[in-house]
């Protein structure tokens, strides 16, 4: 069988590096594609999946996405008929949705956040299936357009599966230069060109916050070039902490996920890394100013994930060691649900 998987954000690549493993080692051929777009390509290149990019994020504003979706869709159209797919699968891509209706080609959505609008709709409607966390009530998903007969509800974090088998690796903290005495933070700013994202001022106090103490070091993994650019004219005005920068802002996709491991705590204004960290055991506080989905409500509820309403409350202290990952999942049950779909096993 022939599977196409598109990668349109810097998170999906590491949600679909297993499934794909599992496929090609089932004996299917697996073709990915990327949207230029943060640091997916980066982070497909880091994890040695080969890959086609085929157009870029359209920006914010509903005019851009729109545009870029019609043109992404019509080149994805063009890359992709004639290959003789059997199965699409992305984690809300609604270009592939889009494209793969419009083939024939049965799709599996994933998603993990059931809010945002009018991209849920399109992806869900397309999709022969859709895999969603179990967290998440029934009833959200159906409002949000999911129909209830397409619905695959797996338990944990989708997190909890593509970090199964990982292990940190101590080269990320050589890369950065990072000092291992010091306090170390890890910081991912909001989702500034999400249809879901709403006005952060939280975001800038962090920083005001955690650069202000000499002792820590505070490394932000930017997602975009605009944030990138902020950052390091901010890292630039700030002096010397012991010797060491106090904000790092890395020139290329890093390991993220090793990062978050050795860190003494998470600050995320997105989704993806608050899950990270509570999957490897890591401190975490979001910042998220969009309405909150029923996965981090539920974390929130276990204590798992805190909500940070002033920085002067962030708790900045050591740890002893990583904590290791603390649920990890077989990804073999998102495999056989996906393969379901064109009645391959």
């Amino acid at each position: 069988m022939k599977v196409w998987v598109d990668c349109t954000a810097a998170a999906h690549p590491l949600v679909m590096r297993p499934l794909i493993e599992r496929l090609r080692e089932r004996g299917h051929e697996v073709e990915i594609t990327a949207r230029r777009y943060g640091q997916t390509e980066g982070i497909l290149e880091r994890l040695g999946l080969a890959h086609t990019v085929i157009g870029e994020h359209g920006g914010a504003g509903l005019a851009g996405k729109a545009l870029a979706l019609a043109g992404r869709s019509a080149r994805l159209w063009r890359w992709a008929r004639g290959r003789g797919f059997d199965l699409a699968l992305a984690h809300g891509s609604v270009d592939l949705a889009v494209v793969a209706k419009l083939l024939r080609v049965p799709s599996v959505q994933m998603q993990d956040y059931e809010f945002a609008g009018l991209q849920r709709r399109i992806s869900w409607a397309a999709a022969a299936r859709v895999l969603v966390p179990d967290a998440i009530p029934v009833e959200r998903l159906v409002a949000a357009g999911a129909s209830e007969r397409k619905l695959f509800r797996y338990p944990g974090l989708k997190e909890d599966y593509y970090l199964a088998d990982f292990e940190p690796d101590e080269r990320v903290l050589e890369e950065l230069a990072l000092a291992r005495e010091r306090l170390l933070v890890v910081v991912r700013p909001p989702p500034e060109s999400s249809a879901y994202h709403a006005e952060n001022p939280l975001y800038e106090r962090v920083l005001d916050r955690l650069t202000a103490e000499p002792g820590a070091q505070t490394v932000l993994i930017p997602r975009t070039e605009r944030q990138r650019a902020a950052a390091l004219e901010r890292a630039r005005a700030l002096p010397g902490g012991e010797g060491a920068p106090r904000l790092i802002v890395p020139e290329r996709a890093v390991d993220a996920q090793s990062l978050i491991a050795f860190s003494d705590l998470v600050v995320s204004a997105g989704g993806t890394m608050n899950r990270e960290a509570v999957a490897l055991g890591t401190p975490v506080y979001t910042i998220f100013s969009g309405r909150m989905g029923a996965v981090d409500e539920s974390l929130i509820a276990r204590g798992l994930l805190r909500e940070l309403r002033d920085p002067q409350e962030l708790e900045l202290r050591k740890r002893e060691r990583p904590a290791g990952v603390q649920n990890p999942r077989d990804a073999g049950i998102l495999v056989e649900a996906i393969l379901a779909v064109a009645g391959a096993g």
